[in-house]
């Protein structure tokens, strides 16, 4: 008699998000998530070339990402919009990572600090240089975009409070994505209201002061909630 054995996946690996709704949680253009995900072909006078995706969804065929996905694109959007360093930099710095140090998710496993020429990451008590193959360096935490991550005792990414205010550092975080709850939708912060159930209402005609009376919650975190899930037109 057989025994079949399942290796039990990691919830936070599992394909959950497609492109477009990734993009939409994190305030990211669908066409630059994409290319980060699926990589470029270009034609060139001599032929072709081909630019590998910097982030690895769990499965390349569906194109799903994953919760460790959104928070490394989460993090790379830090990278690319306020720190200015050219993507080639930023995949060998991935690269280097993966080898020498066996990281999955650079980009989630990783807190990482620039000082907009280099990309650095903080391990084993010193800030490495790791596009210099180990240099010791220091310099200022991508505080903004870190800070909305929160991490189990592992060190790994459990949270993420995305941005409904694209740029604002003062941006609140009431809106949380976290894959074991409401399936990874983003829902309000300690709670299972999900954040796609009070925008439907919102916009089916009830209004912000009758949804937090409903809920019990405070209005602000009822706009929060219809920020995050801009309506939708009809097909």
């Amino acid at each position: 008699m057989r025994h079949s054995t399942s290796v039990k996946v990691d919830i936070r690996e599992r394909p959950a998000y497609p492109v477009t709704e990734a993009a939409n949680y994190l305030r990211i253009p669908e066409s630059t998530l994409r290319w980060w995900v699926t990589g470029r072909y270009y034609r060139i006078t001599t032929g072709a070339r081909t630019v590998k995706p910097v982030i690895e969804p769990p499965d390349s065929d569906t194109l799903l990402l994953s919760f460790m996905n959104l928070v490394e694109a989460h993090v790379l959007d830090s990278i690319r919009r306020n720190h200015g360093i050219l993507l080639p930099k930023v995949r060998a710095t991935l690269e280097f990572l993966r080898k020498h140090y066996r990281s999955k998710h650079p980009l989630a496993e990783e807190d990482f600090q620039t000082d907009g020429v280099s990309l650095f990451v903080e391990k084993y008590g010193s800030l490495i240089d790791a596009s210099k193959a180990g240099q010791i360096a220091m310099q200022e935490i991508l505080a903004i975009y870190l800070q909305r991550i929160e991490r189990d005792d592992t060190g790994l990414p459990i949270r993420l409070y995305p941005f409904t205010r694209k740029g604002d550092p003062h941006d609140p975080r009431v809106i949380v994505i976290d894959p074991r709850v409401c399936f990874g939708r983003p829902t309000v912060a300690g709670t299972n209201i999900a954040a796609a159930i009070v925008a439907e209402r919102f916009h089916a005609g009830e209004s912000v002061h009758e949804l937090a009376i409903d809920y019990g919650r405070s209005p602000q975190e009822i706009e929060e909630a219809i920020r995050c899930e801009p309506r939708r037109e009809a097909a």
